[in-house]
């Protein structure tokens, strides 16, 4: 069965994020995502919170840069969120935006390498083994949580070029591609990674409702020079628009709203009550 959920964007101020999480819980949505962009909302505290103010949401992290923190101090954070929340936090890992990382002085000279010593130490710390390694990036003593996870969670993997999603099939239970990535695109993915199944592929879509809902969804993707604008009109063209997506082989469909979204609580509301119906 397909997935569809929804992003909540950092652009929205943290004080609106409670709203929005209690509406996607209330309409039966899926799945709600944030994001650790630079420097807006942390990943992990807006998490917690929507986490705490839900019953059956689950919340994924997509993604959290791990230049950023110890590894860990990040399985300490997923266990806890797997915990308190009864296994509805949903974490990802990636690269980051290397400027961003360059500005807080994290830029690694090999992110591959990095990306990979960070994601099989903290599978193991997620798995409650103690881990003792000692890497180009990653060196850990005898580190064992005291707390795991009940049930160890997926970890996702943002990936863009071959050589991450490749790594990111090999280290991660799914991979996230981001908003403006095309069928074709997804596609493309599939044929880099090389995982066992099943390996969950979770597509970013643009997505937008309403009067000018295509022309904004134009203007970003002219903005940010995606592959495609993403899926607007009517709810059924909505959803055979989404329907190539999956044709193409991914597995969760995430709908994006765009920063001006005049309603970012309406959006998760009919994301969950007007197109996840279509696909049952």
């Amino acid at each position: 069965m397909t997935i569809i959920g929804a992003i909540s964007l950092p652009q929205n101020p943290p004080e609106s994020l409670r709203a929005i999480a209690r509406a996607a819980d209330e309409a039966g949505l899926e799945e709600l995502w944030l994001w650790e962009d630079c420097f807006l909302n942390g990943g992990i505290s807006a998490a917690a919170a929507a986490l705490a103010w839900t019953d059956n949401l689950k919340v994924g992290i997509g993604i959290m840069p791990v230049p950023f923190r110890n590894v860990a101090i990040t399985a300490m954070e997923i266990a806890t969120l797997d915990r308190f929340s009864g296994g509805r936090a949903l974490p990802g890992i990636g690269h980051g935006v290397q400027e961003w990382m360059g500005q807080v002085g994290n830029r690694a000279a090999s992110p591959l390498t990095l990306l990979r010593e960070y994601a099989t130490a903290l599978r193991a710390l997620l798995r409650g083994e103690e881990v003792t390694t000692k890497g180009r990036y990653v060196n850990l003593d005898a580190v064992k949580l005291d707390w795991p996870p009940a049930q160890v969670p997926p970890l996702y993997v943002g990936s863009t070029g071959p050589k991450t999603l490749a790594l990111g099939g090999e280290v991660g239970d799914g991979t996230i591609l981001t908003g403006g990535t095309s069928p074709a695109g997804v596609a493309r993915a599939l044929g880099h990674i090389a995982a066992k199944a099943p390996h969950e592929m979770v597509v970013f879509v643009p997505a937008a409702f309403g009067p000018g809902a295509a022309e904004r969804l134009r203007e970003q993707q002219q903005r940010y020079g995606v592959d495609v604008p993403g899926v607007s009109g009517t709810t059924e063209e909505m959803a055979a628009g989404l329907r190539e997506f999956v044709a193409a082989g991914a597995t969760k469909l995430i709908l994006q709203p765009t920063p001006d979204d005049p309603d970012p609580v309406g959006f998760v509301r009919q994301v969950a009550e007007e197109v996840r119906p279509l696909f049952d």
